[in-house]
């Protein structure tokens, strides 16, 4: 399935829904009402609920549930950021081509590193599809872009073994990992990366059922149209296994918890001379078997 958060137009009320064929957006509050299924409200509920509230949003998505229901035309209605996580925990210098352009631009370590190198971003720098990315140039000049395969938790998960670590995905989703370069300190990147709408995410949710083997993912991203970053998941140090088994050797994940498991190469740092996000600038992230998250740039005054 593909699930998603969406607003109609006139209501700024945030709708669960569904992504089917031809692009049709099924209301999934509406669809339970009709149907007298009780179902959580929203798509972090939905997460929470595990494989008996998917099964039931399943069971609703039949052909005949969905006839004569809440349905609406992709292109009239507005997405939002599918759910807003308890935590999101961004992983650094997962891709090797990013490793030594980080270390031949941002002064990184030039070793590949022998764990996950790990840092947080806040809810707050959440934002959604078509929202807009904050430049504010008081704070930067180097706003970076980071195009990211996203894991979604779906169990709980605390010293997880890396053989069991996929059984507690819920699913996957796209997160932009805006940087302000110039906002590091002291090492600590959690002020470059974790300002309002520096955590672009969506399209959508693809349930985990939906994507095989996550480790075999084209991911690119544009700016203006221009390609910028062209790479595939497999080439990850750590895969998404072992960052679950990493991550939850001491912090618990939690149900709708979001792993961005880390950018390739091609970072507007390591173009020569460095090239950095403007307010008019348009971003797309695409992932394969996802869809394209797409972001204006705007100013922040």
């Amino acid at each position: 399935m593909r699930l998603l958060t969406y607003c109609v137009p006139g209501d700024d009320t945030p709708r669960p829904g569904a992504l089917l064929a031809g692009d049709r957006v099924a209301d999934l509050s509406a669809l339970a009402s009709a149907a007298g299924v009780r179902l959580p409200p929203d798509l972090l509920g939905l997460v929470a609920g595990g494989e008996p509230a998917l099964a039931a949003v399943r069971e609703l998505l039949t052909d005949a549930a969905v006839e004569g229901a809440a349905i609406r035309p992709l292109a009239e209605v507005s997405l939002r950021a599918p759910l807003r996580p308890g935590k999101i925990v961004g992983v650094g210098l997962n891709y090797v081509e990013h490793v030594a352009e980080s270390h031949r631009t941002l002064d990184t370590e030039r070793e590949l590193p022998d764990r996950p190198v790990l840092f947080s971003k806040p809810a707050t720098a959440v934002t959604g599809p078509g929202q807009p990315i904050l430049h504010n140039a008081e704070l930067t000049d180097q706003l970076d872009w980071e195009c990211e395969l996203a894991v979604v938790i779906g169990t709980p998960a605390f010293r997880v073994a890396e053989a069991d670590a996929l059984r507690h995905v819920f699913g996957y989703s796209i997160v932009n990992d805006v940087s302000a370069r110039d906002q590091r300190r002291s090492g600590q990147w959690f002020f470059s990366k974790g300002q309002d709408s520096y955590a672009p995410f969506g399209p959508v949710v693809v349930t985990a059922d939906e994507i095989p083997d996550p480790q075999r993912l084209d991911l690119s991203l544009r700016v203006n149209g221009e390609l910028r970053q062209d790479s595939n998941t497999r080439h990850m140090l750590f895969g998404i296994a072992r960052l679950i088994a990493d991550i939850s050797s001491g912090v618990t994940l939690e149900p709708g918890d979001v792993i961005a498991t880390g950018s390739p190469s091609g970072v507007g740092a390591g173009m020569v001379p460095p090239r950095f996000l403007r307010p008019g600038d348009l971003v797309e992230a695409t992932v394969e078997g996802i869809g394209t998250l797409a972001n204006p740039v705007v100013d922040a005054r």
